[in-house]
């Protein structure tokens, strides 16, 4: 099957509403979800005042694969692209893989922000939490599957209508975290960042911070721009500007507001050290508001709480639609889903299926951090994908119209994959242990099927242009094993990473050099 961009112009079923605010406004608000709320305490617990380092390099390490998929988006701004990606550069194995991944993870932060809105309706309401961990009661269950209900109507109404409340919630999320630097920076205790050291548990909690901590998951908002590409009025100028706004700005409240937390932390909390942080305030902002007295700014943040993370659900429930219809179009998932609603111009069997989904994760999964780990893992992997398809199409699609074009692309793409590798195994061996088979499984089934359909050419060449996956997936299974994120320790943080860098580089090579050669 040939990988055109042309043949899969989506430009006559979606309609093109999106300007440069609305852009921004989706991928701040994407980034700046439930985040915000609970990884403060999480990050200080795991890393010490050393956390605002974790949220400068998490940071950093989102935009550096931002700046490859501004190349990207302003090159094939087709809906749900994160999929169409991998597919034009190498196959549909690829395809594949990246639909799957990245379905299961736009579609289960859908429920962790809805999830978080409600455990913080529960501090205003009371009876829609039944224990510590935020297991939800039958009330509280019944309150997340109305408001889901209620993100997919706006979404069943179109582009246009998601935006308008997008950008009225998004405006209102910026404004409350502004007031809580403001007045928790007054309250600052200056000797909080020095108390047991800066860094009390080294730059392995640092790591263990990004990874795990929630710092990734907060900053985990690229793709939604990308997602609705096709539905963006000059989509090769607004979505790279769009990507490096809202990123950044983003990374400058994210690191204000761990600032302004841990200043304003009273030393009494830290008798003991910064372990049991997160135990102690399990509603951060909320609890330390309450504790210096601050009656209006709990209030304030409990009321943003439960619109941030809703806002970012709704955002999460239009991309995700987008997502799965990419996913049939690149011919690796159902057809049906390809069907769309012209009047409205909304995937609505994609939307329909996307909203079983996240009432579905929020079954096993109740409560906040039960997936971070899962999520950040299989969105990083996800993302990784964008270096290795930004590098393929460079050698074999030299020719492609590329309004932006990365500078420094040789240095600059190789480390964006090596930086989200480190990622995934900082995430740790105790979700990698069984992601990565799941992966290989799922990567197993998919090429046997594909090659009953498939001449001897054609699977040659689909196995040429995909083997790098599987090595790449039993490769980081082994350094995860290997390393010191609870695996055996066989390599300190130091080698592990190292390590784990000189196999990202190879692979980056591998699967630059294995592309799918095509004529556009």
């Amino acid at each position: 099957m040939p990988h055109d961009a042309t043949q899969h112009d989506d430009s006559g079923h979606f309609r093109q509403r999106l300007g440069l605010f609305d852009l921004t406004m989706i991928g701040f608000g994407s980034i700046f979800g439930s985040g915000w709320l609970f990884a403060a305490a999480h990050v200080a617990d795991m890393a010490g005042p050393a956390s605002i380092v974790s949220w400068l390099i998490g940071g950093i390490a989102v935009l550096l694969i931002g700046l490859v998929y501004c190349e990207l988006g302003a090159a094939l701004p087709l809906a749900g692209s994160v999929v169409r990606y991998p597919e034009q550069a190498h196959g549909s194995t690829a395809a594949f893989l990246t639909g799957a991944m990245t379905t299961i993870a736009f579609s289960s932060l859908i429920s962790i922000e809805i999830v978080a809105a409600r455990q913080y309706a529960d501090a205003w309401t009371g009876g829609l939490t039944r224990n510590a961990s935020g297991d939800p009661t039958l009330a509280g269950w019944l309150v997340q599957l109305a408001v889901m209900g209620v993100l997919y109507a706006i979404n069943r109404r179109g582009i246009g209508s998601f935006a308008l409340i997008n950008n009225i919630v998004t405006v209102f999320k910026f404004l409350v975290p502004t007031l809580v630097v403001v007045l928790l920076l007054a309250a600052m205790h200056p000797g909080n960042f020095s108390l047991h050291g800066f860094a009390p548990h080294g730059f392995q909690g640092v790591e263990t911070a990004i990874s795990a901590g929630g710092v990734i998951f907060a900053y985990l908002g690229l793709t939604p721009i990308l997602s609705v590409a096709s539905e963006v009025r000059n989509p090769q100028r607004t979505i790279p500007i769009a990507l490096v706004a809202s990123i950044t700005l983003a990374m400058l409240v994210y690191l204000l507001l761990q600032t302004a937390f841990i200043g304003a932390l009273p030393p009494a909390l830290l008798t003991d050290g910064w372990n049991g942080i997160a135990t102690r305030l399990s509603l951060p902002f909320h609890d330390i508001a309450v504790q210096l007295g601050l009656g209006f700014l709990a209030l304030m943040v409990v009321t943003d709480a439960i619109l941030s993370p809703t806002g970012t659900g709704n955002i999460y429930m239009s991309a995700t639609a987008r997502v799965v219809y990419a996913w049939s179009r690149s011919g690796t998932f159902f057809p049906v889903f390809q069907r769309m609603d012209t009047q409205r111009g909304v995937p609505d069997k994609a939307l329909l299926l996307t909203f079983g989904l996240a009432l579905f994760w929020t079954l096993p999964f109740p409560s906040w951090q039960a997936l971070i780990g899962v999520v950040s893992s299989a969105l990083m992997l996800s993302y990784a994908m964008a270096p290795t398809s930004a590098a393929a199409l460079r050698r074999c699609q030299p020719d492609l119209p590329r309004p932006f074009r990365l500078p420094c692309f040789s240095v600059l793409s190789p480390l964006a994959f090596a930086i989200a590798s480190l990622i995934v195994i900082w995430t740790g061996w105790s979700t990698l242990c069984w992601l990565m088979p799941a992966l290989l499984v799922l990567t197993g089934i998919f090429m046997m099927l594909v090659r009953r359909n498939l001449s001897s050419a054609a699977w040659s060449q689909e196995l040429r242009s995909s083997l790098w996956m599987p090595v790449y997936f039993l490769g980081l299974l082994g350094l995860s094993w290997c390393g010191p994120f609870q695996g055996t320790g066989l390599l300190n943080h130091v080698w592990d990473d190292v390590a784990v860098i000189a196999f990202a580089l190879i692979i980056h090579h591998w699967a630059a050099l294995c592309g799918v050669k095509t004529s556009r």
